[in-house]
């Protein structure tokens, strides 16, 4: 994104004003109705879109003239905010881009860029309410086998907070040339008639290309990274061009992984994805049973990227004195996270399961 496009979107920042104009306290951006919405007198407004942007969502943008690309590691960072609605001064976490004034409640939203990062270009809105988002824990829970029943009937989400994290996307055209050996199988019987498998080995090469679209690479190191992709995927077509309007009343947060460690990741990624095609490939086209000792080497045309803020519903229940955390896709409703395991359930499990293979093999021995 140019220092232009940047500086736009700032000013598109600055501009929005959160004040509900029936009430003054704060609107917020409602998942059900796609509008700003009082919490308090129930006011509602539309989301002002020019009619040249009516439509439009995040263009994707040339790779090659990013201007910054650094990671940008705040975590330990703090800013001073200015409440433009009572002119409270509060301290924020420098990653943290959208909140709420805690002394009057006016939604203070962050300028999107700042001197040293790019700015979103991309949202995908809440779709999930947090109510939703507690019927698909309470879902979620009851269906953990290991889980104890105590803990499922006592499990109750605490607060909901909705975030908006920060997501790259890549889009490449992939060009491979590889070399690798493949294998045929075949039963011989010997001279006492019993059968083995023998492999009939060949030498290939080849090429392959395949157009990689939207692949998805977090940009924060904050959440688990494990717990964040149980709730994937998102529906990244249902984007929007990014306007404060949409995150408000919501936390977000600016990247922590920048745009060229991002596109590092997806270039890992994208290879053990390659792999997997190519050897898919090279069975397919040889009718061969088996892949051996691929290499092969990926020249990338035309990377584009998006910036794009997805949304999570973020929470955490207590059992036992210990917490435990989940998330919630707020476009998807899928659920995410850690819930107490019983040993004795465990235990049981791995007993019955043993029980029953030592029966099959008993029966297969006997006939």
């Amino acid at each position: 994104m140019t220092t232009q496009e940047a500086e736009n979107v700032k000013e598109v920042k600055l501009d929005f004003d959160a004040e509900c104009p029936s009430c003054s306290a704060s609107i917020e951006f409602n998942p059900i109705t796609g509008r700003l919405t009082c919490p308090y007198c129930g006011f509602e407004t539309e989301i002002a879109v020019p009619e040249k942007e009516e439509g439009k969502v995040a263009q994707e943008m040339d790779f090659t003239k990013a201007e910054e690309r650094g990671n940008f590691n705040w975590g330990v960072e703090k800013k001073t905010v200015i409440c433009e609605a009572c002119a409270a001064e509060t301290i924020y976490d420098a990653l943290q881009v959208a909140d709420s004034c805690p002394y009057c409640g006016s939604n203070q939203v962050m300028e999107a860029s700042a001197r040293n990062t790019l700015a979103p270009n991309g949202v995908c809105t809440f779709e999930v309410t947090d109510k939703q988002a507690g019927e698909n824990f309470h879902k979620w829970i009851k269906g953990k086998w290991f889980t104890p029943k105590a803990a499922k009937n006592s499990a109750k989400p605490d607060s909901f907070q909705g975030v908006y994290l920060p997501y790259w996307t890549f889009d490449t055209k992939t060009s491979s040339r590889y070399s690798a050996k493949y294998g045929r199988h075949r039963t011989v019987t010997d001279k006492d008639g019993k059968t083995h498998t023998e492999t009939d080995w060949y030498r290939t090469t080849g090429f392959y290309q395949e157009f990689i679209d939207d692949h998805l690479v977090s940009a924060t190191t904050r959440y688990d990274r494990n717990m964040m992709r149980k709730i994937e995927p998102f529906n990244l077509l249902n984007n929007k061009s990014y306007k404060p309007e949409y995150v408000a009343g919501f936390l977000s947060e600016r990247y922590s992984i920048g745009l060229q460690d991002g596109w590092g990741q997806a270039q890992r990624e994208i290879n053990h994805h390659l792999n997997m095609q190519i050897k898919s490939k090279i069975r397919r086209e040889n009718r061969a049973d088996v892949v051996s000792n691929l290499q092969f080497s990926t020249t990338h045309d035309d990377i584009t990227y998006k910036y794009l803020m997805l949304p999570i519903w973020l929470s955490s229940f207590r059992y036992k004195n210990k917490i435990y955390r989940f998330m919630v896709n707020g476009q998807t409703g899928q659920v995410g996270g850690d819930a107490p395991i019983s040993p004795i359930r465990v235990t049981i499990t791995v007993l019955v399961s043993l029980i029953v293979i030592a029966c099959i093999y008993y029966f297969f021995m006997t006939e």
